[in-house]
């Protein structure tokens, strides 16, 4: 039987490569380290891309067992950035030139006798003149380095399932098994489909072999079909027999039953039209880039879908991480990927190499069901037919039951895909938020917006409110858009995370600012819009408002337009406690989607009216003349304003003097006779019931607020890590956007912590990671504050 061997805990790392290194006499001291692994440890920003630039070895021993005799000893590298060499007691076995797919290699046949150590020795280049993709021009990312996924021997016999591969229909399904190894005369097939789900049931299905490729087709009753809100899930075990009836064999599939459906008219799930909302996401976390274990991947996904509440992500610009998409397969998240490579196209032998990474993305990811299709073009980059032949042709070949599609940013390539997918970047602000479909192509295939906005609006967690709410309403005006155009299947916008890039691009410190969150997850502004649009039995009940409601913020004291984001059936507006207006989801400018946000009109009321016994017409009067003056300020009125002002002056309604004594009382910050600081609240409610309440006010006073979503940590074949989220918070558990200040952290117990001991909140935020070290027991992180606080975040390891 088949035997799996995780060797991530075992390597021993050189940063510079030295050919003596691949000796089994080599006896120099290495740095013992753990799978994932980077080559170097960054800072956050300010950092030239060369430091992780290196041509380095892992090194590793393992014995040759006795119960080896007659197996075949296979080892498998789940991604290494970027090239590879590996070499077995000295001696070069293959090389592998992708950083984004995995690669096995067979050593049996260079393996020591039985009770002798190997010395197994993986060569990586992660230098960016690499001719393999992305590489060849500017990249709009870092690429890192190092063995960033799991690596492990499989040990089998002789004859071995090599690949199982299931297609299904309906209830109907098909399986594609290949064997390898040896051939197996005689032999058999016998096949168990069981659900995942509590009510287990399982079908049998029995065949033989034929030329190492066998196909099963069978009919499954009854079965749950994978959808976003119910993603069922089932294993297919498939066991090879030998004549005897001996299982030789095992290989186990986790797939879905679901169909998919990608035209002109849109994108369809079992027959169900969904507008697909997603946004981009780069597999890179602060310090480490890519070198995250499972829990982080899988966390990605959940944040993905339960705290923005998107449908869909586009693995840009590369396949990512299998537990990452096994969490999009487990919550129903769906999953656009794409081959690497980044606008150019190389030479010969870089094409037939991205071809290749077309045929190991599909063969490696097709039996996940939350993947509805393949990106087979280099992202942005210009027309070139025979090449994207090539890739379509390849992906079809292999994969006949999903859609291609090939992201371009011009109107009109060459189009060989089943889907268009465009990065629409026209939206400015003020304009539609994307270009209709038949200005891009003339093609009667799906179509589907890419990316969106990211660079043409970069925003910080610590910019200026006015600058934080634009980003945020560019993103509501895209998504508005893309839901009144039937012929739009979905979009991705850029981007759900920031990003380290080269200098080329994003800001001097290279960071890209294009996320809806930070580097750690931690949401700006705009998160919420994305969020907003998804039912509170997913995200929770969202009620989040664009501004702190300080007069200071802005120039002159002109408040700037202030947003309610919610997926609340209304909300109520209070001003110290004095009932002002309740917002209904109805009264959103955003009429195409589910829950827009509410723009907030009215700062006084009905007080006017109860407090100086005006008519009900006359306070609306005044009422528009003072808000006016509170948007656009004295010098920018309206004209239709100014005469309203003149109509009041003149029939002695008011004066100037009444004005700025009203304006003062209900829009400044300050209440009547400037006794009391005025305080906003917002209830949220749904089906008559108060769900959320915010409250701004001047903070009294300001705490960090430290907080990990995973106080339980594991050792499994790898080491584990946790985020711990920093928030700098007042009374109320508003985040202080313009605290800057430092913290201290330190550690106990058998953890570490990955970057630096201090660290500085970034727009009132910031984040550190933990990670276990082998051992088990009681661990904390311990935070110090700008003013001496100390407060513990426990964990326990298992």
């Amino acid at each position: 039987m088949n035997e799996r061997i995780y060797l991530n805990n075992s390597f021993y790392f050189s940063p510079d490569f030295d050919e003596k290194m691949l000796g089994s006499d080599f006896s120099a001291p290495l740095e013992k380290v753990r799978i994932p692994h980077t080559v170097s440890v960054t800072p956050f920003n300010n950092f030239n891309p060369e430091l992780y630039q290196k041509l380095s070895l892992y090194r590793t021993e393992f014995e040759t067992k006795t119960d080896w005799n007659g197996k075949k000893i296979l080892l498998t590298i789940e991604a290494a950035a970027h090239k590879s060499e590996v070499y077995l007691n000295g001696k070069k076995l293959c090389e592998h030139k992708c950083g984004y797919t995995a690669f096995t290699v067979d050593l049996t046949e260079s393996l020591l006798p039985a009770g002798e150590k190997n010395t197994l020795c993986i060569k990586v280049d992660s230098r960016e003149n690499v001719n393999l993709p992305p590489f060849g021009h500017v990249v709009d990312y870092m690429t890192y380095g190092g063995i960033y996924r799991d690596v492990y021997l499989d040990v089998k016999n002789s004859s071995y399932i090599k690949d199982v591969f299931v297609k299904t229909k309906g209830a109907h399904f098909e399986s594609q098994v290949t064997l390898g190894g040896e051939k197996a005369e005689g032999f058999t097939l016998h096949q168990t489909i069981t659900s995942c789900g509590d009510n287990s049931q399982s079908a049998e299905i029995s065949t033989g072999t034929k030329d190492g490729l066998i196909l099963t087709s069978a009919e499954a009753q009854p079965v749950v079909q994978w959808s976003l809100e119910n993603p069922a899930l089932y294993t297919l075990t498939t066991e090879l027999l030998d004549s005897n009836g001996n299982v030789v064999d095992t290989n186990t599939v986790r797939f879905g039953f679901r169909d998919v459906r990608y035209d002109e008219s849109g994108f369809y799930l079992n027959g169900k039209k969904i507008k697909l909302r997603g946004l981009n996401r780069h597999q890179s976390w602060p310090y480490v880039g890519y070198a995250m274990p499972a829990s982080m991947q899988k966390e990605d996904a959940d944040i993905l879908k339960y705290e923005l509440g998107l449908n869909e992500v586009r693995t840009s610009h590369y396949p990512q991480s299998h537990y990452f998409i096994d969490r999009c397969d487990e919550i129903g998240l769906l999953v656009f990927t794409e081959i690497p490579g980044w606008q150019y196209i190389g030479d010969a032998e870089w094409k037939d190499i991205a071809v290749e990474n077309t045929r190991e993305m599909v063969l490696q990811w097709r039996n996940h069901p939350s993947i509805f299709m393949w990106g087979v073009r280099i992202n942005e980059s210009p027309d070139d037919d025979d090449f994207f032949k090539r890739t379509n042709a390849a992906a079809r070949e292999l994969d006949p039951t999903r859609p291609t599609a090939g992201v371009r940013n011009f109107a009109n390539s060459h189009f060989f895909e089943d889907v268009y997918t465009y990065n629409d970047f026209s939206h400015t602000g003020n304009n539609e938020g994307v270009r209709p479909k038949k200005e891009i192509t003339k093609s009667k295939g799906g179509y589907m917006v890419t990316e969106y906005n990211g660079h043409m609006y970069p925003t910080k967690s610590f910019d200026d409110e006015w600058h934080r709410m634009k980003h945020a309403l560019r993103h509501t005006n895209v998504l508005d858009s893309v839901a009144g155009h039937e012929d739009i299947g979905g979009s991705s916008g850029w981007c759900a995370f920031d990003y380290n890039t080269h200098k080329e691009f994003g800001a001097g410190d290279y960071i890209c600012y294009h996320g809806v969150m930070d580097m750690f997850r931690n949401p700006k502004l705009a998160a919420s819009v994305y969020k907003s649009q998804q039912d509170a039995e997913v995200v929770g009940d969202v009620l989040e408002i664009s501004s702190s409601m300080d007069l200071g913020e802005y120039p002159a004291g002109n408040r700037e337009a202030v947003w309610i984001f919610t997926n609340a059936d209304s909300v109520k507006f209070y001003v110290n406690d004095s009932f002002i207006k309740e917002f209904k989801a109805s009264d959103s400018p955003y009429k195409n989607l589910k829950h827009g946000p509410l723009l907030v009109d009215d700062f006084i009321g009905p007080r006017l009216a109860k407090d100086y016994g005006f008519s009900e017409k006359k306070a609306e009067d005044i009422k528009k003349v003072l808000h006016a003056v509170l948007f656009y300020g004295m010098d920018n009125l309206p004209m239709s304003v100014k005469l309203l002002g003149v109509k009041l002056a003149l029939t002695k309604t008011t004066d100037l003097s009444k004005m700025t004594s009203f304006f003062t009382r209900y829009l400044g910050n300050l209440g009547a006779g400037g006794s009391v600081t005025t305080s906003y609240k917002f209830e949220a409610y749904r089906d008559g019931k108060l769900v959320s309440t915010v409250v701004k006010a001047p903070a009294k006073t300001t705490s960090v607020r430290a907080w990990t979503k995973r106080s339980e940590l594991e050792e499994t074949h790898s080491y584990d890590v946790t985020e711990v989220h920093l928030e700098a918070v007042d009374e109320k558990g508003n985040v202080q956007h313009y605290c800057q200040e430092a913290v201290t952290l330190s550690c106990e117990g058998p953890v570490e912590i990955i970057g630096p001991k201090a660290v500085s909140l970034k727009g009132g935020t910031a984040g550190t990671y933990i990670k276990t070290t082998g051992q088990s027991g009681k661990a904390s992180l311990i935070i110090t504050d700008w003013c001496g606080n100390v407060q513990k975040v426990n964990f326990e390891i298992k």
